[in-house]
C-alpha cells in the first residue's frame, strides 16, 4: 500500500469576524491519516467537528494552516492551490446522517451520476455502478428508488457514491444517528471494511460509542482542540502504530 498519507491536515485554525466579534472555531488542529486507516472524530456540539470536517473536505478552507491529500498540496489557509471543485470531485467522498439521494433515481443510478460527472462513459459508469453496490451487498436493490430501500441500504448506497471516482478520502458526518444500533454497527463495519479494501483514508464524525472498536485511531474534539485520544486495540491494522498514549496536537 502506497505510504503517502490519504491526508495531512497541518495546524489547521478557522477564525469567524473579528475584534470583539471573534469566534475561533479551530485552534491549530493536525491530523494525519493512512491510506486504509479508520479515524473517529468525537466531541460535543460546537466542539469544532463540523468545521475541521468541512475544512479537510475543502467546502469551507481555514484561516491559516494546511491541508495535503493523496500527497497533493491543495490549500495553504484560505489559498487554493488548484480547482478546488474538481479536485474534491475526484479525490474527495462525503456520507451524510441522511444518504441524500436523488429521489427519482434508482439506487444504480445515484452511483452512476457521480461517475458520469467526471466524464466517465455511461457504459463503464454503469458497470462500475453495480460493482459497487454488489461489493456493499445492496445490487439487489439497483434498480429501486431511495422511498424503496431501508435506512441501511441508502446509507450503503451513499457509501457507494461516494467510493464511485475512488476517493483518497471519505468522510463521514453522523453516518449513524438516524440508524437503529444494529444497522449502525453494520454501517461502522463497513467504512472499516471500505478502508482496508479500497486503501481509502476514513475519517467519521460520530456520537456513538457503541462501534468505537472498528476504528484505528480515536479523536476528540473540545472547544476548537483536537486531541488524539487513542488507537484501538480491537483492530490490528497496518496503517499506524497503536499507542494509548493521549498527545494533544502541537500548540
Amino acid at each position: 500500500m502506497d505510504n503517502t498519507p490519504a491526508i495531512e491536515a497541518i495546524e489547521l485554525t478557522k477564525v469567524y469576524g473579528s475584534g470583539n466579534t471573534e469566534v475561533v472555531a479551530m485552534r491549530r488542529a493536525s491530523m494525519s491519516v493512512r491510506r486504509g486507516e479508520v479515524v473517529a472524530l468525537l466531541g460535543p456540539s460546537g466542539s469544532g467537528k463540523s468545521t475541521f470536517l468541512t475544512a479537510v473536505g475543502l467546502i469551507n478552507p481555514p484561516t491559516s494552516g494546511q491541508i495535503h491529500i493523496g500527497g497533493q498540496f491543495v490549500l495553504d489557509g484560505p489559498h487554493a492551490r488548484m480547482n478546488l471543485t474538481s479536485f474534491r470531485r475526484k479525490h474527495v467522498g462525503f456520507v451524510f446522517q441522511k444518504s441524500n439521494l436523488i429521489p427519482f433515481l434508482n439506487a444504480r443510478e445515484n452511483v452512476q451520476i457521480a461517475l458520469e460527472l467526471n466524464d466517465t462513459s455511461p457504459r463503464a459508469a454503469k458497470k462500475r455502478a453495480l460493482e459497487l453496490l454488489d461489493n456493499l451487498g445492496v445490487k439487489d436493490r439497483s434498480e429501486h428508488l431511495p422511498t424503496e430501500l431501508s435506512g441501511g441500504q441508502q446509507q450503503r448506497v451513499a457509501v457507494a457514491r461516494a467510493l464511485a471516482n475512488q476517493p483518497s478520502i471519505l468522510l463521514a458526518d453522523e453516518p449513524t444517528a438516524a440508524l437503529d444500533s444494529v444497522t449502525g454497527r453494520q454501517v461502522m463495519e463497513l467504512f472499516a471494511r471500505v478502508a482496508r479494501e479500497h486503501g481509502t483514508g476514513v475519517i467519521v464524525v460520530t456520537h456513538d460509542h457503541r462501534a468505537l472498536s472498528v476504528f484505528d485511531t480515536i479523536y476528540e474534539m473540545e472547544d476548537g482542540l483536537l486531541i488524539r485520544q487513542s488507537a484501538s486495540t480491537t483492530r490490528v491494522s497496518e496503517a499506524i502504530p497503536h499507542s494509548s498514549e493521549t498527545a494533544p496536537c502541537p500548540g
